[in-house]
C-alpha cells in the first residue's frame, strides 16, 4: 500500500425509492444503522456528510429520472476509493432489501445480505435495474454559467440537480452538445436563475455518468415550463435514444433530483441517533 494523498473531493448518491411502501423503511435503514455505521468509518476524513430529502416529483418527472428518496452529500479529504481505505475493521449492515427498496436490484431477488457496502455501490446494471449511482465531482464547481452573486436574500431555490451519461462512443460530442447547446438555451431562460457544472471524476470509481449540473428556480412551475415546454426547441442529437428531451433513457442515463437550500440532516452535527416519535 501506498501513502495516502490528501485529494480533496465531493461525492453524490442518489437514493432512490421504489415505491411509497418502502419509505419509511428506507429511512429507518438510513438512519437507524447507515449513518452512525457510516461516521464511524470516515468521520476523521470527511468535513460534510448531509442528507437532503427530495422534493415531490413534478408532473413528467419520469422523463428525467427523477430519484424520490433523498442526495447523499459527502466532502473527502482522501481518496475512498484508495485501496488503503478499504480496510475495515467491521462490515457495514447492507440487507439486500435496502437495495430493493432503492431498485437497484430486482423486487424478487431472494433474502440475503450483501457481502459488503462496496458491493451494495455496485449493485444496478446488469440485472435490469438502473445502476447504484456515487458520483465523484471536484470539490468546487467547475463552471458557474448563470446566476453569480446570487445571495440567500434573493429567496428560496428550488433546485434541479441532474446527472447524465452520453451514449457509448459519443463521450466528447455528447458533452459538447450540453456544454454548447444544452446549457446555453436554459441559460437564455428567464425562469432559470442559476446554473453551475463539472465534469464528474470517473476515475475515482468509475462511475457510469459523465457530467453533473444544477439548475435553480423559482419553483416546479417554472422547472416545467424551461424543462418540459421550453426544451422542445433543443436539437435532438444524432445520438439520442429517446424521443424527448432530454434524449437518453431515463434513470439508465440521466437520474435527477429536486431539493430545497438546506440539508434534512447534516449527520456530523445534529445526528444524534435514532429517537422515535413518543
Amino acid at each position: 500500500m501506498g501513502e495516502i494523498q490528501y485529494q480533496p473531493l465531493r461525492s453524490l448518491i442518489y437514493v432512490d425509492c421504489v415505491k411509497e411502501e418502502y419509505r419509511h423503511k428506507l429511512q429507518h435503514w438510513l438512519y437507524y444503522y447507515h449513518v452512525p455505521e457510516s461516521m464511524a468509518k470516515f468521520e476523521p476524513w470527511v468535513t460534510k456528510y448531509a442528507f437532503y430529502n427530495a422534493l415531490p416529483m413534478p408532473p413528467k418527472g419520469e422523463q428525467f429520472g427523477t430519484y424520490r428518496m433523498q442526495l447523499t452529500e459527502h466532502y473527502w479529504m482522501v481518496n475512498p476509493m484508495s485501496e488503503e481505505s478499504l480496510v475495515n475493521s467491521l462490515n457495514e449492515y447492507f440487507p439486500l432489501d435496502a437495495m430493493k427498496w432503492q431498485g437497484t436490484i430486482p423486487d424478487d431477488d431472494a433474502e440475503g445480505f450483501m457481502a459488503d457496502g462496496e458491493a451494495a455501490r455496485s449493485s444496478g446494471g446488469g440485472n435490469g435495474c438502473p445502476p447504484f449511482i456515487m458520483a465523484f465531482l471536484p470539490i468546487f464547481w467547475e463552471e458557474d454559467l448563470k446566476g453569480k452573486g446570487r445571495t440567500m436574500q434573493d429567496g428560496p431555490n428550488y433546485r434541479w440537480q441532474f446527472l447524465i451519461s452520453y451514449p457509448d462512443g459519443h463521450k466528447e460530442d455528447g458533452d459538447a452538445w450540453m456544454r454548447e447547446e444544452v446549457l446555453p438555451a436554459f441559460a437564455k431562460m428567464p425562469q432559470v436563475t442559476r446554473i453551475m457544472t463539472s465534469k464528474v471524476k470517473k476515475e475515482i470509481n468509475n462511475c457510469h455518468m459523465d457530467r453533473c449540473v444544477e439548475m435553480w428556480f423559482d419553483g416546479p412551475a417554472d422547472w416545467y415550463e424551461c424543462a418540459v415546454n421550453l426544451a422542445k426547441d433543443i436539437a435532438r442529437p444524432d445520438w439520442a435514444v429517446e424521443e424527448e428531451f432530454p434524449y437518453v433513457k431515463s434513470r439508465f442515463q440521466f437520474a435527477s433530483l429536486f431539493l430545497a437550500d438546506m440539508p434534512t440532516s447534516d449527520n456530523l452535527r445534529q445526528y444524534r441517533g435514532y429517537l422515535p416519535m413518543r
